[in-house]
């Protein structure tokens, strides 16, 4: 058998050359573009073995952090931006439609379904009452009834995964005839992002804090448009031009008042986008 001597250019090749036969059209052009980035990289910042086996390290260790309750490596995703690079380039929302952002790692699929103006809290509350409304609509003012609003937040003690099993703070609604929709939880507070693990070794060596804004967590769904996976941001929170995660985006800051009762209130009117399939039969 023939002997290659490869160089740090002509390896490149060799490797793509090596895929070509890939029965997956889309794998292949993902893994060719995965290989012409790493090699490119590589070449760029010439890391030595040793820091070579430091970034595997890295990768290994999140990967140990990885359980069923905490995602190290969506949290990776997250503090880098590549979350919210990868929203950007799949739900881009018209003018007048709600914008999306990141999901984050503390979503679970198990919530409780609650009907409208139920409390995701137990009691006592952990943090100040607070009262959510609003209403779910289609670009064109359509009112969108039954749609499915999944809501999660932390409390003023994090977020229930992390402090165990049980539900808190959390919890699906579907709007009424007319597209309304009403809970109620507690005031967002801002928060660090785990910072215990390897991604947040990476976020203190280059200088970064672990900080969230203030911010309340929505996954909405109804037949016939794209699921919108988004935040409401609270409106002064000093951490809103610092995110740990990238995630704010002006149009979904929102002000939270006290309302008569001396319970914070916030009131927001989201637009879906409706999917490729409802735009054609249109």
């Amino acid at each position: 058998m023939a002997i290659r001597n490869f160089n740090e250019e002509t390896l490149t090749a060799e490797v793509l050359r090596r895929i070509e036969d890939t029965q997956n059209p889309r794998l292949k052009e993902v893994m060719t573009g995965f290989i012409k980035h790493l090699h490119s990289f590589v070449r760029e910042v010439r890391p030595t073995p040793d820091e070579w086996m430091t970034g595997i390290q890295f990768l290994t260790e999140t990967g140990h952090w990885s359980d069923d309750k905490r995602q190290e490596f969506i949290l990776m995703s997250d503090t880098l931006g590549v979350s919210m690079l990868v929203d950007f380039l799949n739900y881009q929302a018209r003018a007048g439609m709600t914008e999306s952002t990141v999901q984050g790692p503390f979503h679970r699929a198990d919530a409780p379904q609650y009907p409208l103006g139920a409390s995701v809290a137990k009691d006592p509350p952990d943090g100040e009452p607070c009262v959510v409304r609003g209403t779910i609509k289609s670009a064109a003012g359509k009112p969108i009834a039954g749609a499915m609003l999944d809501i999660w937040e932390t409390g003023e003690h994090g977020y229930d995964v992390q402090k165990g099993d049980a539900m808190d703070l959390r919890g699906i609604f579907r709007t009424d005839a007319e597209g309304k929709f009403w809970f109620r939880c507690v005031k967002p507070v801002s928060y660090p992002v785990p910072s215990d693990g390897p991604v947040g070794k990476m976020l203190t060596a280059t200088g970064r804090h672990p900080m969230r804004p203030a911010h309340l967590h929505f996954m909405i769904s109804a037949p016939g448009y794209e699921r919108l996976v988004t935040h409401l941001f609270v409106k002064g929170d000093k951490y809103l031009d610092s995110d740990a995660v990238f995630g704010v985006k002006e149009s979904l800051v929102v002000e939270f008042r006290k309302n008569a009762a001396g319970e914070w209130e916030v009131s927001y009117d989201f637009v879906l986008k409706p999917t490729k399939q409802a735009k054609l039969a249109a």
